[in-house]
């Protein structure tokens, strides 16, 4: 009887130990994440973007017959679903919940435009492209001197990126008539 009492003495004792020494959070985000409030918005502001992209690059390779304007849709579903993959595993990692869908207003211009015929919605998408991309690079900006590292270095990394996604929306915006 005694060396059960202390078998289940040793077993309540490490269960107890190894439960307190446990300093990762369960992951039903329901506590407090590891990441600052600005890192947090950074996390699903850019989540919401590259969403949106993605969204608009499926509907542009369906939708449009300029070459220029397919391609530069299979480069943002390309780009944005690595990145997006990569900012997932931080999240997850700081315990940050991330959006799953498209806000609405993000899913109301795209219906918008993808009613569009031919010329006219590859000018709307590029147009879009412009000005997502105007937003995402002023939002990678503003966060590439975060205090969380690795929020830092997927915003430094992903900057350049952003840059030339810009650029190139730009001149094939300027190219449509």
């Amino acid at each position: 009887m005694k060396k059960i009492f202390y078998i289940s003495a040793i077993a309540l004792y490490t269960f107890t130990a190894v439960s307190c020494g446990e300093k990762r959070k369960s992951k039903n985000y329901n506590e407090k994440t590891n990441v600052d409030d600005m890192s947090l918005e950074f996390i699903k502001s850019a989540t919401e973007a590259g969403l949106t992209e993605i969204s608009a690059g499926k509907v542009a390779q369906t939708k449009s017959s300029n070459a220029k304007v397919v391609e530069f849709a299979k480069m943002m579903i390309t780009d944005h679903t690595k990145s997006g993959q990569e900012l997932a595993k931080i999240a997850n990692a700081k315990y940050a919940p991330v959006p799953n869908d498209l806000l609405p207003e993000h899913q109301m211009k795209l219906d918008s435009i993808s009613k569009l015929p031919g010329p006219a919605f590859d000018k709307a998408y590029m147009q879009m492209m412009v000005m997502d991309h105007e937003k995402a690079v002023k939002l990678y900006y503003d966060i590439a001197d975060s205090k969380i590292e690795a929020v830092r270095g997927y915003a430094n990394k992903n900057l350049p990126i952003l840059r030339t996604h810009l650029e190139e929306a730009k001149n094939i915006n300027a190219s449509l008539k």
